[in-house]
């Protein structure tokens, strides 16, 4: 796999083994793993491991080379073992926590963390665990979340090696790749050298047919990695990546390369000004203006790591000095494989911000850092995304199921379906008598809004039911129901947090029915009705917050019924002396009237009554909750205006 942009650099490699050589010499395995052969180190390393040959040691070199080859998720059982067998390698829980947070084991991943930061002898690193421990526990609630994103694998082009990093060349709309599937093997991880590929798709929007094909002999090598192009929108300057081939510098390090589009052909590419002599430069990308250019480096002074910078292109055909991105974007870990949507929003892959485990892409939301979750990202390497519209492209990724060890993916954002909801409403009267219900047809119901204006009025059919399109956005509903000699029906509705997800629904456009009943009951004037819920404080009259809640519903009923005149009485249990529990009766009736007074209802419309013990419920009341029964507050319509 090539993430970051080919396996690292051997040098830590060769730090590693410092150690071995002083004491006295190394062996096949130790040579291979110092080259940077680290495919062949592991297989050697493993067979000493089965011969019981230096077994804590050579476990943790595998682990060491599978990290190093940028395959940490391999490496946690040879950590694990290296660690239980007493291994002399002091960063092997820290780097062995990551290989947990790597496999999505993000609980195990912030406790072995955890530990480190608090007890790792290099503070570097303990800083850097603490930071990662706090990832990994943001790892679960990452995992829950989902983009309204499709993506599916661009098999037409996938092949059994790695493929990966895509873009389009603007002069003839093919997508340009990079991919080891032909020529020499790369023994950093035994698939072969990457080189530039180019496809120009039957169908562009389904990305469907067409050939694949090597571009020219210029931008590829036989023994040198090739990968991440990047055109100018007018299509005359290409910015890639090429590492050397260990005879210059370090041993395959990586610098950014340039040709121009000159009298009908590609110029042989040079190297840009902006490279780094002592540090990998790779995954260039050019912003939408064809002037920034934004890249990844493991140059000094960035935040650790690999680190993202920008340099703007001049005239002359040379770029700026390297500015870069800072810590709001940059982190201790790998942040990399820049890209730009035309919208200028900057997305890019990183492991030091909190995602599933590996590389996660990222996008730069007014300032802040946000994962774009699944279905795009997934528990493996998910990188190198680039927009061929403004909501879809193509990315890369080495998730399970793939054709080979990275493969490239479309992607694009789904149609949202679509939901409408309707009131499914009943009107029903009740019979007093027998409790029963029977469906009121041909009465108007009004739906009123949150502030009580009303929206419309439709009128129930035979069956009392009523139907009323509501609006998509969640809100919340009144409805009312007014007939002649009946209180009015009220009754409220709400769309809040009754939307289905995606997932949940069945069909492109979706009617969601929420039930509502409306009962009216009949008014009969000298009835006593019961306002349950009205409590007062012990000796005392005056309303208290829960009652007022309750009184505000008999304001309601006042204001539907404009025509009512009521009495509202007060009633005591039979406790305490008669005329104390009148008086008190008395006063805690007027309470509660001037309260409803206050709320606007006009006082002829409403008189007050203590009528204390006299009135019980249960005349031979002894238990508390029979006592209860009798302390209640009631009113009874009196008058009924023509």
């Amino acid at each position: 796999m090539r993430k970051l942009l080919f396996v690292y650099a051997a040098a830590g490699s060769a730090a590693l083994l410092s150690g071995c050589a002083a004491s006295g010499g190394l062996s096949k395995a130790d040579k291979r793993f110092a080259r940077g052969e680290y495919e062949t180190a592991i297989e050697l390393y493993k067979a000493d491991v089965a011969h019981g040959k230096n077994v804590a040691t050579s476990n943790y070199r595998v682990a060491e080379a599978y990290r190093l080859s940028n395959r940490i998720e391999q490496a946690e059982p040879f950590y694990k073992a290296a660690i239980d067998g007493g291994v002399k390698a002091g960063e092997a829980p820290f780097y062995y926590g990551l290989a947990l947070k790597a496999n999505g084991k993000f609980d195990e991943a912030a406790a072995q963390l955890d530990s480190y930061a608090q007890n790792g002898a290099n503070r570097t690193l303990a800083a850097r665990a603490e930071v990662e421990a706090k990832n990994a526990r943001a790892g679960n609630d990452i995992v829950a979340m989902r983009t309204n994103n499709e993506v599916m694998a661009l098999d037409q082009v996938n092949s059994p090696s790695s493929d990966f990093s895509a873009t389009m060349m603007p002069e003839t709309k093919e997508l340009v790749f990079a991919s080891g599937r032909e020529g020499k093997r790369y023994p950093g991880n035994g698939e072969g050298f990457n080189d530039l590929y180019a496809i120009k798709f039957d169908d562009a929007t389904k990305m469907t047919g067409g050939t694949v094909r090597k571009l020219e002999p210029i931008f590829n090598s036989e023994d040198k990695h090739e990968a991440s192009a990047t055109y100018t929108p007018d299509g005359k300057m290409v910015v890639f990546a090429r590492s050397n081939n260990g005879s210059k510098k370090g041993y395959l390090s990586v610098d950014l390369w340039a040709s121009f589009f000159k009298n009908g052909v590609w110029e042989e590419p040079k190297l840009i000004n902006i490279n780094d002599r002592t540090a990998d430069d790779f995954s260039p990308v050019f912003a939408p203006d064809g002037q920034t250019l934004y890249f990844a480096s493991g140059r000094k002074g960035g935040q650790g790591g690999i680190d993202l910078y920008k340099a703007t292109l001049g005239p002359n055909g040379r770029f700026t000095p390297a500015e870069n991105l800072g810590d709001q974007i940059n982190t201790a870990g790998n942040d990399n494989f820049p890209a730009v949507a035309p919208d200028g929003t900057l997305y890019f892959s990183s492991d030091g911000h909190p995602g599933l485990g590996k590389l996660d892409i990222f996008m730069v939301d007014k300032g802040k850092v946000k994962n774009l979750g699944a279905p795009i990202n997934s528990n493996g390497d998910d990188f190198a995304p680039y927009f061929t519209g403004k909501d879809m492209g193509v990315f890369s990724s080495n998730r399970a199921g793939g054709k080979g060890s990275d493969d490239l993916y479309m992607f694009h954002k789904k149609l949202l379906k679509l939901v409408t909801f309707y009131a499914d409403g009943t009107l029903v009267e009740r019979n007093d008598k027998t409790g029963e219900t029977l469906p009121v047809a041909n009465e108007t119901v009004s739906l009123l809004s949150s502030t009580g204006q009303k929206i419309q009025d439709v009128t129930t059919g035979a069956d009392g039911k009523f139907t009323i399109k509501l609006d998509t956005a969640a809100a919340s509903y009144g409805l009312l129901a007014d007939r002649d000699g009946y209180f009015a029906a009220r009754n409220t509705l709400s769309t809040v947090g009754r939307k289905p997800t995606q997932d949940q629904l069945p069909n492109e456009m979706n009617d969601v029915k929420v039930p509502v009943t409306l009962t009216l009951t009949k008014i009969v004037k000298n009835k006593a009705i019961v306002v349950e819920n009205i409590f007062y404080d012990y000796d005392k009259a005056e309303i208290r917050p829960d009652a007022a809640v309750e009184l505000d519903k008999l304001v309601q009923t006042l204001v539907d019924n404009p025509k009512i005149t009521i009495e509202l009485s007060s009633h005591t249990d039979s406790r305490g002396k008669d005329a104390y529990n009148m008086t008190l009766s008395q006063k805690r009736a007027q309470s509660a009237v001037d309260y409803i007074i206050s709320k606007g209802i006009d006082k002829s419309r409403i008189t007050a009554k203590g009528y204390g013990e006299t009135r019980p419920v249960l005349k031979a009341a002894k238990t508390e909750d029979e006592f209860q029964r009798n302390r209640r507050t009631e009113f009874k319509v009196t008058k009924i205006d023509e």
